[in-house]
């Protein structure tokens, strides 16, 4: 069970006495004709609240003196009508008591509450720029209290993006949310295994793409946590390619960046394998490159190391991997350091080896200590999660050698810092050559 009044509440601790906070959830979003996307909830707000309805806001006054610090959400009223077509409401009264909030308003009432909210508050803290509409909106509350000074009120006169606050409090996960991310992990891994078995030379990317899609759903994942990429032979090389349409030839490997939401947090793993079922000399040799790579990122995780070391890890065995095979021209350069520092690698591997990960795929929080002057990586601290994906992508080019051609690989798994290392959430997803080639093609009954 999360604990998002012990979220709250140590939020408004870092606010000044009697500042206010105020933060909306996400708007529903048209789709087309009088179709909406399906609804998803702003990570911010859900975080603070677990509320997951639309039309919400979340207040949070700080303790000042004797006063405590309170907590007043803003949500759509009871409508036993629109609850026929569009289903349960909470209502204000329902709110308050799910959510443990000190206080709950319609949202209709915003406006004229945040009057009364804001009247000698001394600083005023919301998701500064995200919303133009909402910033005008919050310029409109500020003004009307201003126009009580005669009768003594006062205005904030400090403003602050809140989101920073929360980034922070964000990126380090606690034990229920490890807990739910390792539980998205399996399933993830699950459907990478699926999708696995299901691979044959002459299928189609989407039908891949629907293996995934059906095991996350029939294990109660609410969403893919982000478009699913499937792409085969020269599309592994485009990163991300999600057009998923191109039938899968024989000889070809097929790369999938796939994961699923559960409860509101994300899973992020990629798999590479033969479409076929066997890796051909040179795809097995840019596997296993990619995947020792992997090992040397994992090695260098570990709380109080840099967030850089792990993808300067990965970074050093793909380039050396790269000299090696000729990918990188070994007599230009006096060895693998002057090839990075030359960029050298750049044409075939041209992202970080990860990132952070949580309620958003590519989840908040700064990567450099911000608060040093010269802004190092920051150090790692248990409980941060992180994705480790090291890949290459060998397109057809002048001086590369031709038996690497579109081949694209991405190895990425999600982990956790812990008290003495790292550990992996998506172990479930098979990964070596052995458990891929033992694996491919061997689908299983249907409804399985």
């Amino acid at each position: 069970m999360m604990d998002y009044a012990g979220r709250r509440a140590r939020l408004a601790a870092q606010l000044p006495p009697g500042a206010v906070a105020v933060l909306m959830t996400a708007p529903e979003a048209l789709r087309n004709g009088d179709s909406d996307y399906p609804y998803r909830h702003d990570s911010y707000f859900y975080y603070l609240t677990g509320f997951g309805e639309p039309e919400s806001a979340l207040v949070l006054v700080a303790a000042a003196g004797a006063t405590p610090a309170r907590s007043i959400l803003f949500c759509r009223e009871k409508n036993p009508e629109r609850e026929i077509w569009d289903g349960y409401r909470h209502g204000p009264e329902g709110a308050r008591t799910a959510c443990g909030v000190d206080a709950a308003h319609p949202i209709a009432d915003l406006d004229a509450q945040m009057g009364t909210l804001l009247a000698d508050a001394p600083a005023l803290y919301w998701a500064t720029g995200a919303d133009h509409a909402f910033d005008a909106r919050v310029n409109g509350w500020v003004k009307a209290v201003r126009a009580q000074a005669r009768s003594g009120v006062t205005a904030p006169d400090t403003f602050r993006n809140l989101l920073p606050l929360i980034d922070e409090m964000r990126l380090v996960k606690d034990a229920d949310e490890q807990a739910l991310m390792l539980r998205a992990g399996v399933i993830s891994g699950q459907a990478h295994a699926r999708a696995l078995r299901a691979a044959r030379a002459g299928v189609f990317e989407y039908e891949l793409e629907a293996e995934l899609l059906y095991e996350f759903r029939r294990n109660g994942a609410q969403f893919p946590a982000y478009t699913p990429i499937v792409a085969s032979g020269p599309n592994a090389c485009v990163l991300h390619y999600n057009a998923n349409d191109r039938r899968t030839r024989d000889g070809d490997l097929v790369l999938i960046d796939a994961g699923c939401e559960l409860d509101g947090y994300a899973a992020d793993i990629t798999r590479t394998f033969p479409v076929n079922g066997r890796f051909t000399p040179p795809q097995r040799t840019l596997y296993e490159l990619v995947l020792a790579a992997q090992q040397a990122a994992f090695e260098a995780i570990a709380p109080g190391r840099p967030y850089a070391a792990f993808h300067e890890a990965a970074l050093r065995v793909l380039a050396q991997g790269m000299l090696d095979l000729g990918l990188i021209p070994a007599g230009k350069y006096a060895g693998v350091d002057e090839a990075i520092a030359a960029r050298a690698h750049l044409p075939f591997y041209m992202h970080g080896t990860g990132h952070w990960l949580g309620m958003d795929v590519h989840d908040v929080g700064a990567y450099r200590d911000l608060q040093l002057p010269d802004k190092p990586s920051r150090l790692l601290r248990p409980g941060m999660a992180l994705t480790v994906e090291p890949g290459i992508y060998v397109r057809p080019g002048e001086g590369v050698p031709e038996q690497f051609w579109h081949i694209g690989i991405r190895i990425e798994d999600d982990v956790i810092v812990t008290d003495d290392g790292y550990r992996v959430l998506t172990a479930t997803a098979p990964k070596t050559v052995d458990e891929i080639e033992a694996l491919a093609g061997k689908a299983q009954p249907a409804g399985a």
